[in-house]
């Protein structure tokens, strides 16, 4: 117990000083190296379930350095060109960065990586708001279900992180301002037992932040 309540404790902190460095009405966010190691530290006092350690290296890789930016055109421009009818999600993380989830049947049928055309108008946006203001970044993570070998989760994983990223170089991001990551079944979002489970697994991530 006493463990337990020390656990908590340090996630308490750590969550206080990820809110502190966040932004808030685009104001200016974290210094470089900050979020990433706080986000390190909240997967690990989460506990050490994948799904726990995922959420605290997601947090960390788009955290440090990042300053702050005013998301809400870009996620009602996403809501108006098919996100929602595609069951597209945008949430601002603690950190000031964007989370766009996109769901496998918005995005690929099953076990491809070819990119379906509804989801273009949704990425168009993306790619408006990118070349409109050059310090923006995105990081692309592709996720699988645990269904299939590594061997086949990791590369289809990568393959449909990397779709999205090459749709929007093709639109004129430069790819510089892009990277890619293939997570296979590494950070499941729901139960891998049950095919609901499974399909809420199936998705690609976009992480978009500025830089200074």
């Amino acid at each position: 117990m006493k463990i337990k309540s020390m656990r908590l404790g340090g996630m308490v902190l750590a969550t206080t000083l990820v809110a502190g460095c966040a932004t808030q009405g685009g104001q200016t966010a974290t210094g470089a190296g900050v979020g990433a190691a706080l986000g390190a530290g909240l997967g690990a006092l989460i506990g050490d379930s994948s799904k726990a350690a995922g959420i605290g290296a997601g947090i960390g890789a788009v955290a440090g350095g990042i300053v702050g930016y005013n998301w809400d055109r870009l996620r009602g421009n996403i809501n108006n060109s098919g996100g929602q009818e595609l069951g597209i999600t945008t949430t601002q993380m603690p950190d000031g960065s964007l989370k766009v989830l996109i769901p496998e049947g918005a995005t690929f049928d099953t076990g491809k990586y070819d990119l379906k055309p509804a989801l273009y108008p949704v990425l168009n946006q993306v790619a408006a708001e990118m070349k409109s203001h050059q310090q923006l970044r995105v990081k692309s993570v592709g996720h699988t279900d645990s269904t299939g070998s590594v061997s086949i989760n990791q590369p289809l994983s990568n393959n449909r992180a990397s779709a999205v990223t090459n749709y929007l170089a093709g639109q004129g991001v430069p790819h510089a301002h892009m990277t890619v990551e293939g997570r296979a079944a590494n950070d499941p979002i729901a139960s891998n037992d049950t095919a609901e489970g499974r399909r809420m697994n199936r998705r690609v991530e976009l992480f978009l932040y500025a830089i200074q």
